[in-house]
């Protein structure tokens, strides 16, 4: 007997499942590219059902609890995956349309042999939500965060923040830009705005990244604006010899090449080195590459200035990232945390005597970064606090720079023209200090 085809938005129903399903089991989100989706349309449509699923997730908790009284069964292969895809789309992408939301769940789950006994409960689950769908969009906004980090922000970050930050989550991060040179011609050819130095948003696309104006000829790189401000707080002569400790993929170490400086890159994960190398071929910049362990690096030779962006949490970064508010568990900052310190140690000691360190993190939680500061003084109190001065960031958002002369950036915050009605204004969560060498 001849195997029925495959209904018209099932194969790609069935991927965008498969993807959902790994980042429930704690992987990191990756975006379909044009080798997994060549068509840009069912890439595009693929990659939004995924990230509405992601972004609503703690909502989504909540409808699930509601229509399913004993839970998602266990061991049931995609059904999970495929509901929260399904219901994404009925509740918040209504202009998809009912009929394929209903209809694509229960044949993608008729083709997994985990979960094909229970299609009956997937178009039950999933007309009931259908008739209750305008009751069901009415959860509280708070519950897009898990509890533990709700509580959190808002003792660092005020009573408001959780609301800010819903609005970031929601809207996502826009795409931004650091220019190797100044070149109004390209920004207008971008569509794009300053933000301040050379940092460019922009704010709404219809090609991928690799089709932009400027990309073949190297003349600017993918950074969030928030991640290209520690770099610009090295503040050394041209020509001096600056470690990136944690380098890969290479925004910032291009900062530092093109601030003028002798960048050594460093790094232990083969891949993102390799990701580096070809960064920094299309952008034309040299710098040498160690492969190493930079918790336990020791230079021949130290160094004039050290660049930390240590391993932590990433909260700070779930606007285009919003799984990552739920892996995190208190366990796993601690353990951040620990590992952290053993970073800013090793970098300590790969500083000459007046050289400067700038620490980051693009965490939202304290104790990655404001909590740091204490254990520095007591551990290395050759590490001399150098505060960050208003003038050395034009255009950061008022108050980004704190009592201590540090710099804290979060979601909430807006960059750019304070009359801007377009797109998004918000920015990565970082805590930034900076150092020298006693």
């Amino acid at each position: 007997m001849a195997q029925a085809k495959n209904p018209p938005g099932l194969p790609l129903r069935l991927l965008s499942a498969a993807r959902l399903r790994d980042v429930l089991s704690g992987g990191n989100f990756a975006p379909f590219t044009a080798s997994e989706i060549a068509d840009g349309r069912d890439r595009a449509l693929a990659n939004r059902l995924v990230n509405t699923a992601l972004r609503r997730h703690g909502h989504l908790n909540l409808v699930i609890g509601h229509l399913l009284d004993r839970g998602v069964p266990k061991k049931s292969g995609t059904f999970e995956a495929v509901l929260r895809l399904s219901l994404a789309q009925l509740l918040y992408l209504p202009e998809l349309g009912d009929h394929s939301a209903l209809f694509l769940a229960v044949e993608a789950t008729r083709r997994d042999s985990k979960a094909q006994h229970l299609s009956g409960l997937m178009n039950a689950v999933l007309r009931r939500a259908q008739a209750e769908a305008e009751t069901l969009r009415d959860a509280p906004r708070e519950l897009l965060f898990p509890e533990e980090l709700r509580q959190g922000w808002r003792m660092a970050y005020g009573p408001e923040a959780i609301d800010a930050f819903a609005d970031a989550l929601l809207a996502g991060a826009a795409l931004d830009l650091t220019l190797k040179d100044n070149y109004p011609a390209l920004i207008e050819l971008l569509a794009g705005r300053p933000l301040f130095a050379d940092s460019v948003r922009v704010d709404t696309r219809d090609k991928p990244v690799e089709q932009l104006p400027g990309y073949a000829e190297g003349r600017w790189w993918v950074q969030d604006a928030a991640a290209s401000l520690p770099a610009r707080l090295m503040r050394l002569d041209q020509g001096a010899r600056v470690l990136d400790l944690c380098a890969a993929p290479g925004g910032k170490t291009a900062q530092l090449v093109k601030a003028g400086y002798q960048v050594t890159a460093l790094d232990m994960d083969r891949q993102r080195l390799d990701r580096l190398r070809e960064n920094f071929g299309r952008l034309h910049y040299e710098v040498k590459i160690v492969e190493a362990d930079g918790a336990t690096y020791r230079p021949i030779e130290p160094y004039d200035g050290v660049l930390l962006d240590a391993p932590c949490s990433a909260t700070g970064t779930f606007r285009r990232h919003p799984e990552v508010v739920w892996h995190r568990r208190a366990a796993d900052i601690a353990g951040r945390v620990a590992l952290q310190r053993r970073f800013i140690s090793s970098a300590a000691n790969c500083l000459k005597s007046n050289g400067v360190l700038v620490y980051c993190v693009c965490s939202l939680e304290r104790e990655e970064g404001e909590g740091q500061l204490g254990w520095i003084a007591d551990t290395h109190p050759e590490l001399v606090p150098d505060p960050v001065g208003p003038e050395e960031l034009a255009g950061l958002p008022s108050g980004a720079i704190t009592g201590s002369g540090c710099v804290r950036t979060h979601p909430g915050m807006a960059v750019g023209e304070a009359d801007s009605t377009d797109g998004d204004r918000s920015l990565d969560g970082f805590f930034i200090a900076r150092f020298r060498h006693r």
